[in-house]
């Protein structure tokens, strides 16, 4: 190819389409994996979250200490079982796993 201006601009403009269709097929790649399960945060409760699911809802809170109270999560004060963590807390009703996740990534994170 000549070293010109058009042949220059024909190298640009092909390299701009090879890179747009690497990027096409990394999307496609990316398509195929599996979302990793993780709640709104983007942190994960460990098996808590797996127990969660399999959980007949609505749920009262203290259904929920006495079915995963002893389960310990990480806070910014160190790891606490979900019995200390909801501890100060007035029962409360859950309508589903999120909720509950939501309402212990709050305590979690709150400080």
């Amino acid at each position: 190819m000549a070293d010109n201006k058009k042949g220059r601009d024909k190298q640009a403009d092909d390299e701009e389409r090879r890179q747009r269709e690497r990027e096409l097929e990394e999307a496609r790649d990316r398509g195929d994996e599996s979302e990793p399960v993780h709640d709104e945060t983007g942190e994960r409760l460990g098996d808590l979250d797996e127990a969660l699911e399999k959980q007949d809802y609505p749920m009262m809170m203290d259904e929920l200490i006495e079915a995963h109270g002893n389960h310990e999560v990480e806070t910014q004060e160190g790891w606490k079982s979900i019995d200390e963590l909801l501890a100060p807390i007035d029962n409360e009703q859950y309508a589903s796993a999120d909720d509950v996740r939501d309402r212990i990534q709050g305590l979690i994170h709150r400080g």
